[in-house]
């Protein structure tokens, strides 16, 4: 999402919702954020799951020096059990050589995925193996730039919004996506904005 969208999001939500508009002033805006379409975004995403940040780039580290070229073609070059040897887990390392083979054989299109809407562009991505909705939601929100993406299972956006609107517990999925229904179509703009709010709110309180 770039800074025009961004800004223009927040706005419309703030002027909405006057627990955002308050926790704005409280925790400023945050950067726009965004990263390139394509198949190394989509296998990082495999890699970054369930792991932290600097794990899931040491391993992107030697995975790329491993495979300079990070295409569909290097990968499946490699054996499984070469992949590992950067880090990856079994698992995830099939994950990554899945999706070479689903984009090379086409039954994964994904070139196609900027044309369809959000919708479809969701269920063609869990369709592959190690992709569930969260995941398929953080690559169009971050990649395709789509204005209208909330991952309410991101556990960061419930601990955000259940302190913004100031409730006694952390809010279901469901709940959370009542909560910003209304923020439609600009709720990509108030997923970056919890996750800014919960980094903060995570400094605020390692600095108490």
């Amino acid at each position: 999402m770039n800074r025009i969208s961004l800004n223009k999001g927040l706005k419309a939500i703030s002027a909405i919702d006057r627990d955002i508009k308050a926790a704005l002033a409280m925790y400023g805006k945050p950067k726009a954020e965004s990263q390139p379409a394509g198949f190394d975004t989509l296998v990082r995403t495999i890699v970054n799951q369930q792991l932290s940040t600097k794990a899931a780039d040491s391993i992107m580290l030697r995975l790329c020096r491993l495979l300079p070229e990070l295409n569909t073609a290097s990968v499946l070059a490699k054996r499984k059990n070469t992949l590992c040897k950067t880090g990856l887990s079994q698992r995830k390392a099939d994950y990554i050589r899945g999706l070479a083979k689903a984009i090379q054989q086409g039954t994964f299109k994904l070139d196609a995925l900027a044309d369809m809407d959000d919708s479809s562009a969701i269920r063609e991505i869990v369709k592959l193996h190690g992709f569930g909705e969260w995941s398929a939601q953080i690559y169009l929100l971050f990649s395709l730039n789509r204005q209208d993406i909330f991952p309410a299972s991101d556990l960061a956006l419930q601990i955000a919004l259940q302190k913004i609107k100031h409730l006694s517990e952390k809010p279901t999925p469901e709940t959370a996506r009542q909560l910003t229904a209304n923020w439609a179509p600009w709720r990509s703009a108030g997923s970056l904005f919890l996750w800014h709010a919960y980094r903060q709110m995570r400094h605020k309180g390692s600095s108490d």
